[in-house]
């Protein structure tokens, strides 16, 4: 299954819009649909006013720690290296690769026709993949394009110890 190129997008002003995102590496569509999607439509950009409401603020605190004690609990169990990138998105990666793989496997091997032993392969994939960056640009992905975003990502994704500078 080919990572979809057309999306729509629910703007944050209520508004839709289609946007083709064929131009886009199929790995990077998701984020940059996401990072349209938090922004008001053209028509509507400057008559949104900021909503920073401090209560709002704090709950979004509770619950980013609440997932990444979930989230880290998950990579121990499951042998996932440590992410690269700075401290917030380490943090904010390790978040988003939790969930995603988390999502994919349900998806592909609960609910779809991947075996055990095929999951075990993508779950090799997974651990190279070492930039925090690369999982926060994943973090609306469809989680069975999980195979096919795996093999999108380029080696700057995949740091080693021997990095040529």
């Amino acid at each position: 299954m080919a990572v979809k190129t057309l999306w729509t997008i629910d703007h944050a002003c209520g508004h839709t819009t289609e946007a083709d995102l064929s131009d886009r590496p199929a790995d990077r569509r998701a984020g940059y649909a996401r990072w349209l999607s938090a922004r008001d439509c053209t028509d509507c950009w400057r008559a949104a006013p900021g909503e920073d409401a401090e209560s709002k603020a704090e709950w979004l605190a509770k619950k980013q720690a609440a997932e990444q004690a979930e989230a880290q609990e998950w990579s121990e169990q499951y042998r996932m290296p440590d992410l690269e990138g700075t401290d917030r998105a380490i943090a904010w990666g390790t978040r988003c690769r939790h969930q995603l793989v988390s999502a994919a496997y349900a998806a592909l091997v609960l609910e779809g026709t991947t075996s055990e032993a095929e999951w075990e392969a993508i779950e090799d994939a997974v651990r190279p993949l070492t930039r925090a960056s690369w999982w926060i640009d994943q973090r609306d992905a469809d989680p069975a394009d999980l195979p096919e975003l795996l093999d999108a990502a380029t080696e700057g994704d995949r740091p080693n110890e021997n990095p040529h500078f």
